[in-house]
């Protein structure tokens, strides 16, 4: 379900590139990442293993333009193709809101294809999301190989559905945007509909779409059409970056990410004014906002945690980077014995200096 920022008046869908192990959904991101504007790109995340070349997830947002009255933009993520990182897998489908299935046409990987597509309509079940419901493009990569399937062989296979399918060389870069341009249409085309259909339901704004202007929610498409102030554009309208010319990148920043959930509530305290007299006020000058998150591990890696490694980023309205600091890391000591940790981290933003 696409994420709805009242306060900056943000809109974020979640596409998830699907597949088995090694077909080429992280050069897919690679690719996107390396031929895209910095000015319409964030920044990647992944995680090398061994056994698969990506553990946890890619996150590239990319700018798309305005729906609805709201800056779009769009999350790219991948999953392990691996079998033993399904739980991952399933983790990572949450929330989506389309989905790329990225076949690998080699002849002998025909029946892995098989197997993760039925893999995938299974753990979207187990989400309660049915796939008939979600938008869905296939791509059938490494067609510059020898020994491959025809197209026809992997529809037979694979594409029982008929839905779009576009051939692709991730390596080389062949029908990698392709591939994006036309989930990113199938996407934003379906979450249009569904805002006009809720707009046309509701009849005014709810409490919760009152409350959601001071922090970021998750909201149907049905509430978010309440507040929407300018037309939906049409998916014919929707162009995502185009590839510019390659150029040299910096190796990109490796992420840890374990098995865990978050929550978390932002709140806003700006202190009361102080001072006697007729003149006004002073005030110290200073806000300030708490966040609550909550970590979840389980038992046998909360025995196994001995620090804690953070990157901050302070960011403007328009998610530019202002200020960043790397490696901050705190130090737990011993927590074997412990159920619960509390970490309290206060960061203090000067600008006297």
């Amino acid at each position: 379900m696409a994420t709805f920022n009242f306060s900056t008046m943000q809109m974020t869908v979640k596409i998830v590139y699907y597949g088995p192990g090694l077909c080429g959904k992280t050069t897919n991101l690679q690719y996107i990442y390396g031929h895209t504007a910095e000015n319409s790109r964030g920044e990647m995340v992944s995680l090398e293993t061994k056994a698969d070349r990506t553990l946890f997830f890619d996150l590239l947002p990319l700018e798309v333009g305005t729906i609805a009255g709201f800056k779009t933009k769009i999350q790219l993520y991948t999953v392990p193709g691996q079998v033993f990182y399904n739980t991952t897998r399933k983790l990572v489908l949450k929330g989506v809101d389309g989905i790329v299935f990225v076949a690998d046409s080699q002849r002998p990987m025909l029946p892995s294809n098989v197997e993760s597509i039925g893999n995938l309509e299974t753990n979207l079940a187990e989400l309660g999301i049915a796939m008939d419901g979600v938008p869905l493009v296939l791509q059938y990569n490494k067609r510059d190989l020898n020994d491959v399937c025809s197209v026809e062989e992997l529809d037979q296979a694979i594409n029982q559905r008929e839905v779009p399918s576009v051939e692709a060389s991730a390596l080389a870069g062949g029908g990698v945007f392709e591939t994006l341009r036309a989930i990113s249409r199938q996407t934003l085309g379906a979450l249009k509909k569904q805002l006009e259909e809720g707009s046309h339901r509701s009849s005014g704004p709810s409490a919760a779409l009152k409350r959601a202007g001071k922090k970021k929610s998750v909201i149907s498409p049905a509430a978010a059409a309440q507040t929407a102030a300018s037309p939906v554009v049409s998916p014919s309208q929707v162009t995502v970056p185009q590839p510019r010319s390659p150029a040299p990148q910096a190796a990109h920043p490796v992420g840890r990410a374990a098995s865990i959930t978050s929550s978390g509530a932002d709140r806003v305290e700006t202190p009361e004014p102080s001072g006697s007299g007729d003149g006004p006020a002073p005030t110290n000058g200073r806000r300030k906002t708490s966040r609550d998150l909550l970590l979840q591990l389980n038992r046998a890696d909360m025995k196994r945690v001995r620090k804690v490694s953070l990157s901050l980023r302070v960011e403007d309205e328009a998610d530019q980077l202002v200020h960043e600091v790397r490696d901050l890391e705190v130090d737990l000591g011993d927590p074997t014995s412990a159920q619960e940790m509390l970490l309290q981290l206060n960061i203090l933003l000067d600008s006297s200096g």
